[in-house]
């Protein structure tokens, strides 16, 4: 097996010290980095990229995978 380069690896943050993936707090889904967001790695429209439908597909994550709601 060929172990995939640091940058290849996806988006992460630390956690408990530790550099860890970035997972939605909600689905468990791995998370992708979008600007200073967190997204899920999109598919259909409400669904992830395993065609699971979640509310927070479109959402954008917070480091600690929790969907961030804007104050408007």
């Amino acid at each position: 097996m060929i172990h995939p380069s640091d940058s290849e690896i996806g988006s992460t943050a630390v956690r408990d010290g530790r550099l860890a993936p970035v997972t939605c707090a909600a689905c468990g889904c791995r998370l992708a980095t979008s600007g200073d967001a967190f997204v899920h790695f999109q598919g259909f429209a409400g669904r992830d990229a395993r065609g699971c439908r979640i509310d927070c597909a479109e959402a954008a994550h917070d480091a600690a995978g929790r969907p961030v709601t804007l104050a408007v």
